[in-house]
């Protein structure tokens, strides 16, 4: 039994769904534009339903951020120590550092992950669709057809890159694929160059964070000529949502000591709202001189004298 075929099935639904949506507002059912918009519905769906892990994805990757520091002291405290006991207790402490902090290292990688099912099991869709194969569910033998059969700018939407000879194609694919990895590399860029502490900037996190900028849209751009223009679409469609999801989080939940936060902290300080206007400082009362002369005692002939 297929393992996708759950998720197959749902694709096809929304998919459809879309398709129906559009035909029926008048969009020709059997244009590329139509099924364009189809694969847009799709993507909106599935990362509107990502919103929680996503969120839970940049609160982990503040927390990685905030620990850096403590980190740093860990990776000093066992510099050189390398028996086995020594990694060990490494190993411990980090993490209970990660537990602490409720940080995990893996954290900007979660919505990849969920969707890479997803990713498959279109692909797999649209590639059933290019040999004119009905679906699991409701992509019909007529609506594969009609898939397949579409195309944008004389760009076929079951084509790849490498499989058609359609110089049409070929432009089509060579600018979605360019697209596809300067939206990732901007995604990542977004985050180092806005919301990081500069504090951190040497950290092992951060460096692998910087390595990863350079990695994924390299991955992008080879693997892209291998993908239908159908299943780019919706992978061009995701880096946008990314991008821009990733904009609204980074300017109203930047991490403490990065340029966003400094420039979130001016903001609102320039509409009265910012931490140092909300809360105005109140000087402290001047604490009068303490002497440190010793009071002499008064005799009672003397406070006498003194009471006349």
């Amino acid at each position: 039994m297929d393992l996708l075929w759950p998720i197959k099935w749902v694709i096809e639904l929304i998919l459809v769904s879309f398709h129906t949506l559009f035909t029926t507002v008048g969009l020709p059912a059997a244009s590329g534009v139509t099924w364009v918009l189809a694969v847009a519905g799709l993507v909106i769906v599935v990362r509107a339903s990502m919103i929680p892990l996503f969120v839970k994805q940049i609160l982990s990757q503040r927390n990685m951020l905030v620990i850096q520091p403590e980190l740093q002291k860990l990776q000093k405290k066992y510099k050189g120590k390398n028996d086995p006991d020594s990694r060990q207790a490494f190993a411990k402490e980090q993490m209970e550092l990660y537990k602490k902090f409720n940080a995990n290292p893996l954290s900007s990688c979660l919505p990849l992950l969920v969707q890479m099912p997803i990713f498959f099991s279109l692909y797999s869709v649209l590639n059933d669709a290019q040999h004119d194969k009905a679906g699991v569910g409701f992509l019909t033998k007529d609506l594969a057809g009609s898939f397949a059969t579409s195309d944008v700018f004389g760009a076929h939407l079951s084509d790849t890159f490498m499989s058609t000879d359609n110089m049409a194609t070929k432009i089509v694919a060579a600018v979605m694929i360019v697209l596809m990895t300067a939206s990732q590399f901007i995604t990542q860029r977004q985050i180092l160059a806005k919301n990081t502490n500069p504090d951190v900037n040497n950290s092992q996190y951060m460096q692998t964070q910087k390595i990863m900028m350079y990695i994924f849209p390299v991955i992008f751009a080879v693997s892209g000529v291998a993908f239908p223009l159908g299943v780019m679409t919706y992978w061009l469609v995701s880096n946008f949502w990314t991008m821009g999801q990733q904009f609204v989080v980074i300017r109203n939940m930047p991490t403490p000591g990065s340029k966003a936060h400094h420039e979130r902290e001016a903001r609102l300080a320039k509409r009265g709202k910012g931490s140092a206007a909300a809360t105005p400082a109140v000087e402290a009362p001047e604490e009068e001189p303490k002497t440190t002369q010793r009071q002499q005692p008064v005799g009672k002939t003397r406070a006498k004298k003194q009471s006349k």
